[in-house]
């Protein structure tokens, strides 16, 4: 007698669009019915595979030879459409070509060089607190004032950029993560500054632009040693002011909603403001700010009883990932005496996000500042999303805060 092979169960289909206004202002209905049709799911609108559970997710991140992000981690395929612009050496390349770039960034972004960098952000962090109770005064939008006020300030200034034309960076992270998703209403709205937006972006990144001693100085340093050619410098430098701003300004902001909508958390944090790192991770497992990726089969990929066929389009929901209840127990919930690692919201793999560490800096040293200053936290209004293809973003997140005595 001999045996068959099984044959791979087409998946459960779902003609959703993910990249509608409903679902991009309010995820978690579309997450669950995905979580709940199954491991692997077929959208029918883009002809692509879905995968919302934790351990489908985790398992693509990690396996980047059978899910390449060379082809683009976008809808668009770059095996058959050309860039929008030249693609990130990080995010948009696989090994080898994506080793040199991240060893370098790697040691430019290593733990001595932030160190270096944690008591003089603390001490803007305070100041800036201070400066916001004193001139807002009880009530205040916390999303521009402190949440995208802070790494504006600080991050540029550590990559070496100059004083002038920084409120670009926002907009122009912005253009990039909605170009990963579908040319929608979205990407059109973005279509008028796509010239001016790259230009300014791409001067910042040439060698004369940036100031001797930022990440930036050193990035050009290792393109001198030779870690890097001179064409990859600036790429290089691109990809941090691309994904180190935004994914930090909107996880800040989701750690100040956290907190303004579970003030046991707060009152937790201000008992122990050593957990503000933790406090952070568990914000963007809670709320993801980057709740979408894509990635490109390198060849027919069986995963869990379906076939996915070589080149097949596969996106991960990572928000959705990051609150399955198969892997969190109470996910919907925002608890620090959780441990939130294993949250794929920096991503998993080669892919990892090299600049993870930078952005929980950050974030240390404003909830540091803010749990010493601030007594009560609470929402002074309804928070505004602001809606875009691929990030969890915010438009205004309007507080109320007791000062501490």
């Amino acid at each position: 007698m001999t045996e068959t092979a099984a044959v791979p169960a087409s998946p459960p289909t779902i003609d959703a669009d993910p990249f509608a206004a409903e679902h991009l202002e309010n995820p978690e209905p579309l997450h669950r019915q995905l979580r709940e049709a199954g491991p692997v799911v077929r959208l029918s609108r883009y002809g692509v595979h879905a995968l919302a559970r934790h351990r489908q997710v985790h398992a693509t991140l990690v396996d980047w030879q059978s899910f390449q992000s060379g082809a683009g981690v976008g809808l668009a395929d770059f095996r058959h459409e050309k860039p929008w612009r030249p693609p990130s050496l990080l995010l948009e390349a696989d090994p080898p070509h994506h080793d040199a770039p991240r060893r370098v960034l790697r040691e430019v972004l290593a733990p001595l060089a932030l160190r270096r960098l944690s008591e003089e952000w603390q001490t803007v962090a305070e100041d800036l607190v201070e400066a916001v109770l004193t001139e807002q005064g009880r009530e205040f939008d916390a999303f521009d004032v402190l949440a995208k006020a802070f790494p504006l300030r600080v991050f540029p200034d550590a990559v070496g950029l100059g004083p002038h034309g920084r409120e670009n960076l926002l907009p122009y992270g912005n253009m990039a993560f909605n170009a990963f998703g579908p040319r929608n209403a979205l990407v059109e709205a973005d279509a008028r500054r796509v010239g001016e937006l790259s230009a300014w972006v791409n001067t910042q990144c040439a060698r004369e632009a940036l100031s001797e001693d930022g990440f930036g100085a050193r990035i050009w340093a290792a393109a001198d040693r030779g870690d890097l050619t001179p064409a990859q410098a600036p790429l290089v430098v691109r990809s941090l002011l691309t994904a180190g701003v935004d994914t930090t300004v909107h996880g800040l902001a989701a750690a100040l909603y956290a907190f303004a909508t579970h003030p046991e958390q707060w009152q937790r944090l201000r008992a122990r403001p050593e957990l503000a790192r933790v406090a952070f991770d568990e914000a963007v497992r809670w709320q993801s700010p980057v709740q979408t990726f894509f990635r490109t089969a390198t060849t027919d990929v069986d995963m869990a009883g379906t076939r996915i066929p070589e080149g097949g389009k596969i996106l991960m929901f990572l928000g959705a990932a990051n609150r399955d209840p198969v892997r969190w127990s109470a996910a919907d919930r925002f608890d620090l005496t959780r441990d939130p690692s294993g949250h794929v919201g920096f991503g998993m793999g080669v892919h990892q996000c090299v600049g993870q560490h930078v952005a929980r800096l950050e974030a240390e040293a404003l909830l540091t500042a803010l749990a010493h200053r601030v007594e009560r936290l609470e929402l002074a209004g309804e928070p505004r999303r602001h809606l875009n293809n691929t990030l969890r973003s915010w438009a205004s997140l309007p507080v109320r805060v007791r000062p501490a005595r």
